[in-house]
């Protein structure tokens, strides 16, 4: 099993900035892919970033060139670096994991809060 925990997230002002982590509960063995969603009420879970095993990176167009996914595989963290936040970017933002040793597996973070209001 694996245990996905974010943290980072907060109040900020528009134009600030914010780092998300997410710490994963032990290394993962047959990764796919790492990324961050974000979800607001009412609203379906959309894709902030995504990056493979093998360094493809992907971005939502609504945070292409403010944000930025990265990872510190010795500490088995993923990040999001937030910049030039927008009052859209308020939302519950969740930490994915995709991994496929027999059939495909799904994990998912509590999420984290993040609001940007003035």
């Amino acid at each position: 099993q694996v245990q996905l925990v974010e943290s980072g997230g907060g109040l900020v002002q528009p134009g600030g900035s914010l780092r998300l982590s997410c710490v994963a509960s032990r290394s993962i063995v047959s990764l796919n892919a790492l990324g961050w969603y974000r979800q607001t009420p009412g609203k379906e879970r959309e894709l902030v970033a995504r990056i493979t095993s093998g360094g493809t990176v992907t971005y939502g167009d609504s945070v292409k060139g403010r944000f930025t996914i990265s990872g510190d595989n010795a500490n088995n963290t993923l990040y999001l670096q937030m910049n030039s936040l927008k009052p859209e970017d308020t939302a519950v933002y969740y930490c994915y994991a995709q991994i496929f040793i027999y059939s495909r597996l799904d994990y998912w973070g509590q999420g984290t809060q993040v609001t940007v209001s003035s």
